[in-house]
């Protein structure tokens, strides 16, 4: 079967900090609290987590800060060769991710991908509203992936997934090839098709089909 679309998760694969979030916790001076809501919050009740950290913890913050993390973040070694490379061989290319929509429409622009689905922290007049538009959750990835393949015409085994997280593990089982890349979670690695102990995205280029 000849795979058509290559899947991205983002923070950590395409980019090289593993959780923006988190880097937003530091930058804003949340993180001990942000960090203890997540580990209560983030498997269990991903509404009350983004009501506690968005609505509660960030909401009225000057964006200043997250504007400069969105600007500062760097892209994992020869990101843009791979992509690049990776459209000249005629593959589609998606990133689905729970990090920043900001984040994810500069990748967009620059390294030219072709359709992706993000989360998004509303900004007005440079403040955090404390809003949060979230399509994707802990645990939603396989379900957008579907609907996007269905409204594309592309069967999920011509899907090529590339992650390193557990909430990436669904998708992984579902897809036709799947890589499990800079990846410390050790199940993702054991379901994975090949593992890629790598932050270099060029060392993907010989092990998709």
């Amino acid at each position: 079967m000849r795979f058509k679309l290559i899947v991205f998760d983002m923070d950590g694969v395409i980019f090289q900090k593993s959780n923006f979030w988190f880097e937003l916790h530091k930058a804003l001076g949340t993180y001990d609290e942000g960090r203890e809501l997540t580990k209560k919050y983030l498997k269990s009740d991903y509404q009350k987590l983004v009501e506690e950290v968005v609505g509660r913890l960030w909401r009225g913050k000057n964006a200043d800060k997250y504007f400069a993390l969105l600007d500062s973040s760097e892209y994992n070694p020869h990101a843009k060769e791979a992509i690049a490379q990776l459209h000249s061989r005629g593959y589609k290319i998606c990133i689905i991710t729970s990090g920043p929509s900001h984040l994810l429409e500069r990748a967009k622009n620059e390294l030219h991908i072709d359709y992706g689905v993000s989360n998004e922290l509303i900004i007005r007049n440079n403040i955090i509203t404390g809003e949060f538009k979230w399509p994707i959750g802990n645990d939603n990835k396989l379900p957008l992936l579907k609907d996007f393949c269905r409204k594309h015409a592309i069967n999920l085994k011509e899907t090529i997934a590339v992650g390193n997280d557990d909430n990436d593990i669904p998708k992984f089982r579902s897809v036709g090839y799947s890589i499990a890349f800079n990846s410390k979670c050790e199940e993702l690695q054991q379901i994975a098709d090949v593992v890629v102990d790598s932050d270099d995205l060029a060392k993907l280029l010989p092990v998709i089909p």
